[in-house]
This record gives structure tokens, sequence and C-alpha cells, in this order.
């Protein structure tokens, strides 16, 4: 009659052990800084592990407005991390604009080419809450509605459909309203690949974000996957595409691997402040 009850043990058991193993060992900024402090700064800040692999006459400024402290990073944490009181889920998706939800709190948003690393970047910063649902698949185009997270009071979070040639056929209509329209919308993220650098869909990318007049900020991904030697001139081209060609985008781009978790604590940090949940009276956002 009460076999239920030690089954459910069980399956909670098995559950909790499942949910340890989903947060990997370097998704937490508290156990990254007890590594030396070189190895947790290269992580943490990726830039400072490519640095010394430039040339001198490039200045590196440009690639450290961003440069939040130890407390920033440990406060931005504890907003990705979910507690009773604050919860971090999937809340829906949507294909038009009148199916949106209507959200007050500030929204974020991540767009880029079909299979550049969207969701695993968003798992990536979602990973101290890994009951969180964030579909990644292997095959491009997987994404292809406009998919809303919330993180408490806070903020909310939407994973775009990927451009290019395996964008969604109604791409145009369900991406270009809602950039256009969302009044809360604080800040899109464009993400490039990093293994092989800014491609003419992404190009056609910031010129949409220049022509709404959005704020956006440009993400390189996937860095573990290429040497500093091909890595680098990817960065200094996005570098002067932002420079050159660019009103509204962040000076800075930032680099990050959802794999390692290079540069996710950073862009946590980032997007804490541009939401509005963390102040910081030294820093250019």
């Amino acid at each position: 009659m009460f076999l239920w009850q030690p089954r459910l043990l069980l399956r909670s058991r098995i559950q909790q052990q499942l949910t340890c193993r989903c947060v990997h060992s370097q998704a937490s900024f508290q156990q990254v800084s007890r590594l030396p402090e070189r190895k947790w700064r290269g992580v943490v800040f990726p830039f400072s592990s490519l640095e010394g692999h430039l040339d001198r006459s490039v200045d590196r400024g440009d690639f450290q407005l961003f440069h939040p402290s130890e407390e920033d990073l440990q406060r931005a944490e504890r907003l990705f991390t979910p507690s009773a009181k604050h919860a971090i889920l999937y809340t829906s998706s949507a294909v038009r604009m009148d199916h949106v939800p209507e959200i007050q709190q500030p929204e974020v948003c991540f767009i880029g080419r079909s299979n550049v690393g969207k969701s695993s970047l968003i798992r990536a910063l979602f990973s101290l809450a890994p009951e969180v649902e964030v579909r990644v698949s292997k095959t491009p185009g997987h994404t292809k509605k406009m998919n809303f997270f919330r993180v408490g009071q806070a903020f909310s979070l939407v994973d775009m459909p990927g451009y290019g040639h395996k964008a969604p056929r109604d791409f145009v209509d369900m991406v270009e309203p809602y950039l256009q329209a969302r009044e809360n919308l604080v800040r899109t993220f464009l993400l490039v690949d990093g293994s092989v650098g800014p491609q003419r869909a992404d190009l056609v990318a910031v010129e949409m974000c220049e022509e709404f007049g959005l704020p956006y900020v440009m993400v390189m991904t996937k860095i573990d996957k290429v040497r500093p030697g091909i890595l680098l001139p990817h960065l200094l081209q996005v570098q002067n595409l932002i420079k050159t060609q660019t009103k509204y985008c962040f000076a800075q781009p930032f680099l990050v691997s959802s794999t390692q978790f290079s540069g996710v604590h950073l862009l946590r940090c980032f997007i804490t402040h541009v939401t509005g949940n963390l102040q910081m009276d030294s820093t250019t956002s």
C-alpha cells in the first residue's frame, strides 16, 4: 500500500543526482575563483589569455571597457541562482507579436546565425538552474520560435530563431516586428561564431540593428574551438566592424565558450548591469 513512498524517494534522489551532474565545475564564479589567479582570470576574462598574442600597437582598452570587480561578479551570480523566492524558468514561446507575453521587467534577446550557439550559451548562463529547459540541438535551425525565460522579477531573456540559410520561413515577419516594437527590450546580443568570424548574414544583422537604432552587443562564441592565431584575427575584425560601421553597438565585443564557461560569468554580470539590477559607477554600458 505504501510502496509508492520509497519509489518517490528513490526518484527524488536520482533527480537530485542528475541535477548535480548538470552543473559544470566552472559554472559558478565561487568555484572558479578558487583556481590560481591567472587561471580564473583567464576563465572570467577570456581576453586576458589572448592579450599576450596581440601586437603592441593594438589598443587593449576597447577590449576591457566592462571590467567588474569580484564582488560585482558574485552579486550577478546570485541573480542567476534560483531560490524559493526567485524562480528562473522557461515561460512561453511565440511565433508572432500577438503571441508574445506581456512583460513589464527589462528584457534582453539573443540573435545570431543558425548553429552559432545561442541556445548553448543560454543554457550556460542558466547552468546554476539546471531544471530550466533550454533545448539545444546539433541540427542548425532548431529554434523555430521566440522562446521566453523569466529570471524572477529582475528581467526576461529571449532565445530568437537563427538567421541564415536554415532560418524559419517567417523569420523576418517574426523577428523584425519584435525588435522594432518591444518596448521593454533593453539590449540585443548579436552572436558571431568566433571560429569563422563575421559572415555576410552577420553583417546584414548588424545593418538591421543599426537601422532600428537598437542598443546591442556583439558576442563571439565557440572560442574554445580555435587556436589564438585564428581567433585573434576574427576578434580584430569584429572590433574594426564595431568601430567603423556601428553607432549603437557597445564598443567591447565579448568572448564566450559555452562548454568551458569562459566569459560566461562576465556576460552574466553585463546582463545584470544593463537590466538595471547591478549599479556600477565606473562602467560604461
